[in-house]
C-alpha cells in the first residue's frame, strides 16, 4: 500500500507543478486572452481541489513537503513516512517541469530566461522584493496554509469540504504573494522549474525549502495547540495517511 501512497503523491505533485507553473508559462500573459495573476492564482488552487478529491483517500494528498512536514509536526502523520513523502513529491515536480518544457519550448520566442515560473527574491522577483520580505512571505503564507489543512481536515469539521477549503486558501495566498515570489510555498513546486533555468533559480532555492518548511511547522504547532483535541479522527484530505 506504501509504494501506491507514494505514486499518487508523485502524480498528484506533478499535476499541481504541471498545471499551475503551466497556467503562468503558458497561459498567464497569451496576448488578448491571458489568465494573469488571478487565472494563476485559480490555477493553483484548482489543482490542490482536483487532486484532493482523487487521490486524498489514498495518500491524503499532500503534494508538497512543507505539508508533510507541518502534518508531522502537528501530530497528524507519521514521522518515518516523511522522506518517502518528500522524495515522492521533489519527483513528481521535476518530471512536471521536464514536461512543460517539452510543451513551452515548442513555442517561437520561449526562453528559459524570462523565469519558467521559477520563484525569486530581489531581482528575480516580480515585484523586485528583498530577501527579508520573501522570506517573511513565504513562512507567514505556509504556516496559514497548514492552519486552514489542519482546521478543515479536523474530525469536527463540515465532511467533504475539506478539498475546497484548501484549494480557495492556495488561491488566495497566490493572490497576495505571487508579486513577491512568484508563490513557492511548496519545495518541490519550486525545484523542478528552478533545474531547468539554472543559475540564479538554482542558487536562490535554498530560500523556498527553508522558509516554507519553518511555516509549515509553526502552521501544525500552532494548531495542535489550539485545537482541544489535537489527535481526532480527521476527515478528508489527510484521512489515509493518518492510518
Amino acid at each position: 500500500m506504501s509504494a501506491k501512497k507514494y505514486a499518487a503523491e508523485a502524480i498528484g505533485t506533478f499535476w499541481l507543478t504541471f498545471a499551475g507553473c503551466g497556467s503562468a508559462v503558458i497561459a498567464a500573459g497569451f496576448p488578448e486572452v491571458g489568465i494573469g495573476l488571478l487565472g494563476v492564482s485559480l490555477a493553483f488552487g484548482l489543482t490542490v481541489v482536483t487532486m484532493a478529491y482523487a487521490i486524498g483517500h489514498i495518500s491524503g494528498c499532500h503534494l508538497n513537503p512543507a505539508v508533510t512536514v507541518g502534518l508531522a509536526a502537528g501530530g497528524r502523520f507519521p514521522g518515518n513516512q516523511v522522506v518517502p513523502y518528500v522524495v515522492a513529491q521533489v519527483l513528481g515536480g521535476i518530471v512536471a517541469a521536464a514536461v512543460l518544457y517539452l510543451i513551452a519550448s515548442g513555442a517561437p520566442g520561449f526562453d528559459l530566461a524570462k523565469g519558467f515560473a521559477s520563484n525569486g527574491y530581489g531581482e528575480h522577483s516580480p515585484g523586485k522584493y528583498g530577501l527579508g520580505s520573501a522570506f517573511l512571505t513565504e513562512v507567514v503564507m505556509t504556516m496559514m496554509f497548514l492552519f486552514i489543512i489542519m482546521g478543515a481536515t479536523h474530525g469536527k469539521a463540515p465532511a467533504g469540504f475539506a478539498p475546497l477549503a484548501i484549494g480557495l486558501g492556495l488561491c488566495l495566498i497566490h493572490l497576495v504573494s505571487i508579486p513577491v515570489t512568484n508563490t513557492s510555498v511548496n519545495p518541490a513546486r519550486s525545484t523542478g522549474p528552478a533545474l531547468f533555468v539554472g543559475g540564479w533559480a538554482l542558487g536562490q532555492l535554498w530560500l523556498f525549502w527553508i522558509a516554507p518548511l519553518i511555516g509549515g511547522v509553526l502552521g501544525g504547532i500552532a494548531y495542535r495547540w489550539l485545537s482541544n483535541e489535537p489527535e481526532a479522527q480527521i476527515t478528508g484530505t489527510t484521512s489515509a495517511s493518518a492510518k
